[in-house]
């Protein structure tokens, strides 16, 4: 019996959206102090709020779920970083929030809301291409059946990522990205291959400073204004922009990407916070 042909399946036949992860769902929610106020409290008052606020997310923050940072620069005083298994969650840290009485002083700014995501853009091309190339239809049965065994794996395998504690760093540079779907350059439109060489070649930059950086990326397409959020913990903050410096050299940054507004933090643990209001720095 003469053997089936090898089907070649080009790239603009695979299916264009890649195969995500996701894990925690995250707020970061950015306020400025209204110190005048504050001061106007006697220190009785004072010290029993900031033991409230620390009463109320000592737990969390020893659970890697929450930390609070100082900022800088006039884009906010405070930033609270949420990690948290739903939105109810998150929604249920906000409420918390808002019955302490530091809660009164804290005037909300901005705030981004996103879950933790892994793009599988390897894994993607390789099933999808596989799968096309046994002549299974895309989204049959079958096709989503085996779709869900590779994700339910990566899932289990990268649980660790999905999930993370928020890191200890000192410092914190948070931003919101998009990718270009204009006239012109149009991310979306490229052929899922040819995106998955350029985030190749992205993640590249950023493994050379493992040990430096820990990155945590964040989706937010249709929760937030951007498309995704970036965090990046480093007990350096120079780091910062010698990583973001050379990533935009890359292709995927240099012709397809759009950055907003750039929060850095220093980390201010809830049982010091009494401190950071009196005007002292925690170390």
């Amino acid at each position: 019996m003469a053997s089936k042909p090898e089907v070649q399946v080009g790239a603009a036949e695979l299916p264009a959206v890649p195969l995500t992860l996701e894990g925690y769902s995250v707020l970061h929610q950015m306020f400025r102090f209204r110190w005048a106020e504050w001061r106007k409290l006697d220190e009785a008052r004072r010290v029993e709020c900031a033991r409230e606020f620390a009463e109320g997310f000592r737990e969390l923050e020893s659970a890697g779920q929450f930390a609070a940072y100082s900022m800088l620069g006039h884009k906010g005083d405070l930033m609270l970083v949420h990690f948290r298994d739903s939105f109810d969650d998150l929604n249920q840290a906000e409420l918390t929030l808002n019955r302490t009485g530091l809660r009164e002083f804290l005037e909300p700014l901005h705030s981004y809301l996103s879950v933790i995501e892994l793009g599988l853009y390897d894994s993607s091309v390789k099933l999808f291409r596989q799968l096309a190339e046994r002549g299974v239809p895309t989204l049959s049965d079958q096709w989503n059946k085996e779709v869900e065994e590779v994700v339910e794996r990566q899932r289990q395998a990268m649980k660790p990522r999905l999930f993370p504690k928020i890191p200890d760093s000192r410092y914190l540079c948070f931003y919101p990205m998009d990718r270009k779907r204009g006239e012109d350059k149009n991310w979306y439109m490229l052929p899922i291959e040819e995106r998955q060489r350029q985030m190749e070649e992205h993640g590249m930059v950023g493994r050379r400073y493992a040990g430096r950086v820990q990155q945590i990326i964040t989706g937010s397409i249709g929760f937030d204004d951007w498309e995704w959020g970036v965090d990046l913990f480093a007990p350096d903050p120079l780091v910062f922009k010698k990583l973001i410096y050379e990533m935009r050299f890359d292709r995927v940054s240099a012709v397809y990407a759009l950055f907003g507004q750039f929060f850095i933090g220093l980390r201010c643990p809830v049982e010091k916070l009494g401190e950071w209001a009196e005007g002292k720095l925690p170390r």
